[in-house]
């Protein structure tokens, strides 16, 4: 019964993730969200225009 409390810890600290310590997947996400905008699938919402494209071209960033 013991081991399962040290296998629950062990799994713990595998699992666990800091945030913000990966790499960005896509450079034109990262760049998008550093200038406080944020990325969208479909159309910005109406005060906001697209400065730019998310996720390889997939989204649209979206500024105010």
């Amino acid at each position: 019964m013991r081991i399962l409390y040290l296998l629950f810890a062990v799994i713990l600290l595998l699992f666990q993730a800091a945030p913000g310590s990966s790499d960005p997947l896509f450079a034109d996400t990262a760049e998008c969200k550093s200038q406080g905008n944020f990325c969208r699938v479909g159309a910005c919402p109406p005060t906001f225009t697209v400065s730019g494209s998310c996720h390889g071209g997939l989204l649209k960033c979206c500024a105010k």
